[in-house]
């Protein structure tokens, strides 16, 4: 693929990530957007349908998971990075899953944080600002190590 080409694919992949960002309020149930839009510190936490929340969660993580995957893919074209990342988002999605159940499950709303940032790591796609760089690095030190053993 041309890398004019792949450019524009990645810019086009980032606008829907922003998309999906941007449009996400009527498309999914999650009554915490409003929660933490709002006065948050002096309301009652909202009441959820669970496992309806969960689903709206994987839907949204899975989304924003193809498309982080597909830029991730487009810019590196390595195989092995994309299992990497692939198994990096499965483990994180089960892990942070859990810990948003007992959060809510529990009553635990007096961390409201810690179930903000939780939930913020599942429906953003943060993950691609932190797998970018780290491939992009380690890219660059197997480049540097691999000139160094040339001399």
């Amino acid at each position: 693929m041309k890398k004019p080409l792949q450019i524009l694919l990645i810019g086009v992949l980032f606008l829907i990530l922003v998309a999906v960002r941007a449009f996400v309020q009527p498309y999914f149930y999650d009554p915490l957007i409003e929660y933490f839009k709002s006065d948050y510190l002096h309301s009652a936490f909202p009441q959820l349908n669970l496992p309806l929340f969960f689903l709206n969660i994987f839907y949204r993580y899975a989304l924003n998971t193809m498309i982080s995957l597909a830029i991730i893919y487009l810019y590196f074209k390595n195989l092995n990075i994309l299992k990497f990342s692939l198994q990096f988002y499965v483990i994180a999605f089960v892990l942070l899953s859990i810990l948003l159940f007992i959060l809510l499950k529990f009553n635990l709303g007096q961390g409201y944080m810690l179930i903000f940032y939780v939930r913020r790591f599942l429906i953003q796609p943060l993950f691609l600002l932190l797998l970018l760089p780290a491939f992009y690095y380690q890219r660059l030190i197997k480049k540097r190590n691999f000139k160094k053993r040339k001399l």
